[in-house]
């Protein structure tokens, strides 16, 4: 079969003004990035908030393999089958970051003939939203070194400046670092350190707020640093939001594009649930949700981290309410969770599948915890036998929940129609959403709610270092804030190793950060870095671009 990016070369794309044009908006509606990308004007969206809301589908998946589970795909093609079906339907995703684009996860556009485009352009620059981001976050930088360097009127302890700097890059060496070295012209010298773009609170705002002025009043009062009297500093006193939200005024509009079959895509805002809250931005999902009958979307990674923050963290703060969730499992992953090698992956095994399914069926049991219609869509591959999908349907059906095999990386639209049929069904069904973290719990009843309900964990432990943090968040009033979990993506548990639905484990957080802007707290678990690295081999070894501009080694 062709690279995705042959694929993507050969597909016909119709102007964005084509595609607005089906949603009901004119030319007047965009703020255009050539012939196929826009950005939805903010007049645009104040008029949609007019128009009532369509239904909200989340598409999740198991724990992810190195073997690829193709959620996004999926998302992707569970739109276009809709869009078949004669429904209105947008599918609404995060944006890419480079840092895997360049790594070894890959981009974020879907796979094979299930793509949004042109995926060249979104994978790498797109609309600059991520580089906006970078300079809004490094203006409070330069912001707090300069202030201290001026006098340091708020008298600012060095060694309490919890505010990195950040790039939309894996790079290991800037994890950890000095700044300020040489003449007393370049500042004072202090240990800092760099965060990947997709990780900074910026990006958490951007994807939490409802318009500019609210994006404004929440970075004001992020906290940056403490005082010599151990007193919180935060943006506002720094006097620096107005500016910041300049920088970001065209990030905060949702970017219009296309699938390959020329059906409309919003792509905004936020990945790496692993280390954020992984969702796309509250905008992008409400505006699809008042421009369509159905919208899309997905949260990042596993069901156990992006589908749990996306509900119990974005759809409270937005007063989202999901209609249906679709859970997306492969037979190699499944085989892979039971024991098997990557290698072996492509062979029958029974056996391995079995043992596997425990991963699918925890994510089952607690995505039942919400009260959502479930679908679970069956991703195939090639590779997969009539006998392994039919073991796995039988599992399915012990579990009495809709299911639907799907072919959309390899025949688009078409390869998805039951799936679509399915989800349909399941949207006639009412929605009897409840998050599973209620507002009167406390940090501690949070992280052992979500220890024991969604990880399956006995106990949560605290380093020394969590423990102190405990206690400054008490003490500042901030413990009844959401709880963002920081945890490998690999495993239920903090440990990547552990595959399958291990039990009886203890989720160890290692560190507790209040992210007073976004209003949530940060709780890192085991090895978790908010700066990945490249490996030995990174897909960056194998792109290239010729005198033509022509693209190779994009996936």
């Amino acid at each position: 079969m062709k690279t995705d990016v042959e694929i993507a070369r050969e597909a016909k794309l119709e102007n964005i003004e084509k595609i607005a044009e089906g949603l009901g908006l004119s030319r007047d509606s965009l703020i255009e990035y050539g012939k196929h990308m826009a950005k939805i004007s903010k007049e645009t969206l104040d008029q949609c908030q007019e128009k009532e809301d369509g239904k909200l589908v989340l598409v999740t998946a198991i724990n992810p393999t190195p073997a690829g589970e193709g959620k996004t795909t999926t998302n992707i093609g569970l739109a276009m089958a809709l869009c078949q079906r004669g429904k209105k339907a947008i599918t609404a995703l995060r944006e890419p970051s480079l840092g895997p684009v360049f790594g070894i996860k890959g981009g974020a556009c879907g796979g094979g003939y299930a793509q949004v485009l042109p995926m060249e352009n979104i994978n790498l620059h797109f609309t600059g939203d991520f580089h906006a981001i970078t300079s809004a976050h490094n203006l409070i930088s330069a912001s707090i070194d300069n202030h201290i360097h001026q006098g340091n009127a708020l008298n600012i302890d060095l060694r309490k400046i919890i505010w990195k700097r950040v790039m939309d890059m894996n790079d290991r060496a800037l994890r950890q670092i000095v700044v300020g070295l040489g003449s007393e012209k370049n500042g004072f010298p202090r240990e800092d350190g760099f965060d990947i773009t997709v990780a900074s609170e910026i990006m958490a705002i951007l994807c939490l707020s409802h318009d500019l002025m609210d994006f404004k009043e929440k970075v004001a009062k992020i906290t940056v640093a403490y005082t010599v009297d151990d007193q919180p500093v935060t943006v506002a006193d720094l006097k620096v939001q107005g500016a910041v939200a300049m920088l970001m005024k065209d990030a905060l509009l949702p970017n219009l594009v296309q699938t390959i079959e020329n059906t409309p895509a919003i792509i905004h805002g936020g990945p790496f649930a692993n280390i954020a809250h992984g969702c796309n931005s509250l905008i992008a999902t409400k505006t699809a949700l008042k421009l369509a009958d159905i919208t899309v979307t997905e949260a990042g990674f596993g069901a156990d981290l992006g589908a749990e923050k996306f509900l119990d963290i974005k759809c409270p703060v937005g007063g989202l309410k999901p209609d249906c969730v679709v859970l997306v499992a492969t037979i190699r992953a499944l085989k892979y969770n039971g024991g098997l090698a990557k290698s072996d992956l492509g062979q029958e095994n029974i056996q391995a599948l079995k043992d596997g399914a425990v991963n699918l069926k925890r994510h089952i049991s607690n995505l039942k915890k919400y009260q959502l219609p479930l679908v679970v869509c069956i991703n195939t591959f090639p590779t997969d036998t009539e006998e392994e999908l039919e073991t796995l349907e039988n599992i399915l059906k012990e579990e009495g929940l809709a299911y639907a095999r799907s072919t959309c990386f390899a025949q688009g639209g078409q390869g998805a129609l039951d799936l679509a049929d399915r989800v349909l069904e399941a949207l006639d069904k009412e929605s009897n959403f409840k998050a599973l973290l209620s507002e009167d719990m406390d940090l501690e009843e949070k992280l052992l709610c979500l220890a024991r309900e969604i990880y399956g964990a006995k106990d949560v432990i605290y380093s020394d270092q969590a423990k102190k943090q405990m206690e400054k968040i008490r003490k500042e009033g901030l413990d009844h804030l959401p709880v963002c979990v920081a945890k490998t993506q690999y495993s239920f548990s903090d440990d990547p190793n552990k595959l399958g639905a291990p039990t009886g484990f203890n989720l160890t957080v290692r560190e507790l950060i209040a992210q007073t802007g976004a209003n949530f707290i940060v709780a890192k678990t085991g090895d978790i870095m908010t700066m990945p690295g490249l490996s030995k081999d990174p897909a960056a070894n194998h792109m290239d671009i010729d005198k033509d501009g022509t693209i190779t080694g994009l996936f």
